[in-house]
């Protein structure tokens, strides 16, 4: 899971400006890399603000940089290089609440390919996936509450303290758990209870406990887990 998803808020965010969207728009539409010159001239921009904007796009990764002479002549009395432009190749995404479903996808195909490979099921490849990850994910944390809520937190699960539990208020991969219910909801218990073994979080257990608008996991002490 991507920890850092505000990247890609920002990133979208920078093409809220409507000159910066254009130069954007402008330099994607073009196979070569764009200079600046170019730019300010086909948008009727003044080459400062075109500038300007281009390097604030370079420093979201929406562009990138490169030099070359346009001349075509190198060596003394060629003149400097010019500073061009391209698209990065950086996919953006934003989803509000925050969804994984690349990642739900990556863990699908290594399950199908395990499957194929070892003859187990693919449903108990995707469980052994989805714990490889988990324990990944817990490899970095503590094994206190406030811990596990931070990793728990990045992974887009928006957990809540209630009571003695630990609710987990979004599904990173919600369209799937509405259609494929019992594999992902499967994948998920698998994933948290990764995350609790690796982060050695002894004193809390992952459940399933389908509520509507949750996750379809809970996590909540481990003694109420032995008593049920």
């Amino acid at each position: 899971m991507d920890p850092t998803p505000h990247s890609d808020i920002s990133a979208v965010s920078s093409l809220d400006e409507p000159a910066r969207r254009r130069l954007y728009d402008f330099v994607r539409r073009h196979r070569e890399p764009v200079s600046r010159d170019q730019a300010a001239e086909a948008l009727g921009l003044a080459r400062q603000t075109a500038a300007f904007h281009l390097d604030k796009l370079v420093d979201a990764d929406l562009l990138t940089v490169e030099f070359a002479r346009r001349s075509g002549r190198s060596g003394p009395g060629a003149g400097r290089p010019a500073k061009l432009y391209r698209r990065s190749d950086r996919e953006v995404a934003v989803q509000l609440p925050e969804r994984s479903y690349e990642l739900a996808g990556q863990l699908l195909a290594q399950a199908v390919d395990d499957a194929e490979r070892t003859g187990e099921s693919p449903r108990a490849a995707l469980g052994r996936r989805a714990t490889d990850l988990g324990l990944a994910l817990g490899a970095g944390a503590g094994a206190t509450d406030a811990e596990v809520l931070a990793v728990l937190e990045r992974c887009g699960y928006e957990p809540r303290t209630e009571g003695t539990d630990i609710a987990l208020v979004n599904c990173p991969f919600h369209a799937l758990a509405q259609r494929h219910t019992e594999m992902v909801c499967g994948m998920n218990l698998a994933l948290i209870g990764g995350l609790l073994t690796r982060a050695e979080c002894s004193g809390r257990r992952a459940r399933l406990a389908p509520t509507a608008g949750h996750c379809c996991v809970r996590i909540e002490p481990a003694a109420d887990r032995e008593s049920r």
